[in-house]
């Protein structure tokens, strides 16, 4: 999807797994991946959320609920919402890793949605000018999606992929 210009939607685990995709491909990192699956890997470029560390008892533990999200002025996804701070629920334990943020953007993948204190990517998004759409967000939209209020980003991913079709 990034290579080919396929407008591309991920959503938790997508937006994880495009990370470890630039990662692999682009930052040249062969063998970035998330710690869940290689607790051990040289790059990891997703991984366990720092106060979940050390929990041997995972039930219960993972990042789950409405969080507010402040989005990037300019960005795509601020343009779709047509706004700078949203609500979004989540339900995961896994996050992009912070100590890949620079490199990541200088190389292309924005980082443009974080939580309000800045220290937990929520979006990533690839330029118009380099791709017709290429988000991933690590909240779940279709937890608030309605057919007669569909969530923003499925309304503009549909509209991409019809584009693109």
């Amino acid at each position: 999807a990034r290579e080919n210009k396929i407008p591309f939607f991920g959503i938790c685990l997508g937006m994880q797994m495009a990370c470890v995709e630039f990662a692999r491909n682009v930052l040249d990192y062969p063998e970035a991946t998330s710690t869940e699956f290689d607790k051990d890997t040289k790059y990891p470029i997703i991984s366990l959320m720092e106060e979940q560390e050390g929990i041997e008892d995972m039930g219960g533990t993972m990042r789950l609920g409405s969080y507010p999200c402040i989005l990037k002025e300019g960005s795509i996804v601020a343009k779709v919402y047509g706004q700078t701070e949203i609500s979004e629920r989540h339900r995961h334990r896994y996050e992009f890793n912070n100590l890949y943020r620079d490199v990541c953007n200088d190389n292309g993948l924005k980082l443009s949605g974080k939580s309000p204190d800045g220290n937990l990517v929520e979006i990533v998004e690839l330029s118009e000018e380099y791709h017709p759409f290429f988000i991933g967000v690590q909240f779940h939209p279709e937890f608030k999606s309605r057919p007669n209020r569909v969530a923003p980003l499925f309304r503009e991913f549909i509209k991409k992929a019809k584009e693109y079709n």
